[in-house]
């Protein structure tokens, strides 16, 4: 059932949504930090519960909970047999939405997860970024600080070693296929635990996806496919649990027992090898450029490098959105097949990596000076797309 909002009179323009299961020991700390919030206009946040199949007795401690934050709370208390994350959040959020307004597009949702902390400065941050352009908001996560400690310490030297990675190929990537609304530095990380987006954006792409596994990365791709910004911000960060048994299957408790369990698994789909990295940007790039002068429809080279049939080829070349188009593409050839590395081959790749970096570094530093010392001057010639051997890894 709903409980009404302690606050009938205000309606607010930017909801936080948090789906939330069984989490009667980190929902208070979760809500004590999203009532701390600072620089924040007075009475426009409010903060939406949509609780599921609680047995731990969650909906009795939030009930307490609610009468003493400082901002609108509504809940909702459900069971369903068929529940996952994805309906979970996606419930969470068009409540949100529908709040804001049925029928209206202003407005922003932003949403988290039960077993999180965000920082006091976490909307504000979300909504400066959203101010300075961007239609949505992709942040990082940080797992809490006592529990990061009492895991293995092979598991904490991988971690450091992918999130090295992970920086050096999205530097690569900013470097090679530039996004105006998403510049270096950013990052990859898509998490349900740290989204903010315009309601006007989230209506567009139809809201978040009703899939059991992996909503959060398929509503960012589906943002990005139809050419909305987002921007993945580096100063957005939110503590989450490092426990081992989580509530979502696939989530990151999932992912840490994993590691733990087999400390040779493969790392996420985006973290190949320098090559296949260096391939797919500077395909990427080479694909945009060609939708914009609709060489796509024109042109036979791409597909026949790709290995895209040329039926699957004249139907992509169709695609008016140019997100969608190289989704597709990335989807259906055989040659941008993601590849992920192992743990130990990691060392080795960031040493790679790093080199790289200093050549595209010294190229892009030595462009900016001829543009300044000659504005009228041609630049460099770039680099040749097909020069990579995508078959090394």
């Amino acid at each position: 059932m709903d409980t009404s909002p302690r606050f009938p009179a205000s309606v607010p323009d930017t909801i936080i949504a948090i789906p939330v299961r069984n989490e009667a020991e980190r929902i208070e700390a979760c809500l004590r930090a999203i009532d701390a919030q600072d620089g924040v206009r007075t009475g426009s946040l409010g903060l939406y519960l949509f609780l599921n199949n609680c047995t731990d007795g969650t909906d009795r401690l939030v009930t307490d909970l609610v009468q003493t934050i400082s901002i609108p709370v509504r809940v909702r208390s459900v069971t369903f047999d068929g529940a996952h994350a994805g309906w979970a959040r996606r419930a969470a959020m068009e409540a949100a939405a529908e709040w804001i307004g049925p029928d209206g597009t202003a407005g922003t949702i932003l949403t988290s997860d039960a077993d999180s902390r965000v920082p006091t400065d976490w909307v504000a941050r979300n909504l400066a970024a959203l101010d300075a352009g961007a239609d949505a908001v992709a942040g990082r996560i940080q797992i809490d600080e006592a529990e990061w400690a009492a895991l293995p310490k092979s598991l904490r030297a991988r971690g450091k070693l992918e999130d090295a990675y992970s920086d050096l190929l999205t530097e690569m990537e900013a470097r090679i296929d530039h996004d105006p609304h998403d510049p270096w530095p950013c990052h990859r990380t898509t998490i349900g635990a740290t989204l903010a987006v315009r309601l006007s954006a989230y209506r567009l792409v139809g809201g978040m996806p009703m899939i059991a596994l992996g909503e959060d990365g398929a509503f960012v791709a589906a943002l990005l496919q139809h050419g909305l910004r987002v921007r993945h911000a580096k100063d957005v960060v939110v503590t989450v649990s490092g426990r081992l048994v989580g509530r979502a299957p696939g989530g990151v408790a999932d992912t840490i027992r994993a590691r733990c369990e087999v400390p040779d698994s493969l790392c996420d789909a985006r973290m190949e090898s320098v090559p296949r990295a260096l391939y797919r940007y500077l395909w990427r790039r080479r694909l945009r450029r060609l939708h914009a002068t609709g060489g796509l429809a024109t042109t036979q080279t791409w597909f026949r490098k790709l290995s895209i049939p040329a039926a699957e080829a004249a139907r992509i070349a169709k695609q008016p959105l140019v997100g969608l188009a190289v989704a597709e593409i990335e989807r259906v050839s055989p040659r941008l097949v993601y590849r992920p590395l192992g743990p130990r081959q990691l060392p080795r790749h960031i040493r790679f990596a790093t080199m790289v970096l200093a050549v595209l570094r010294s190229a892009s530093s030595l462009r900016s000076r001829l543009r300044s010392a000659a504005p009228a001057a041609s630049v460099l010639p770039e680099t040749k797309a097909m020069a990579v051997d995508s078959g090394s890894n």
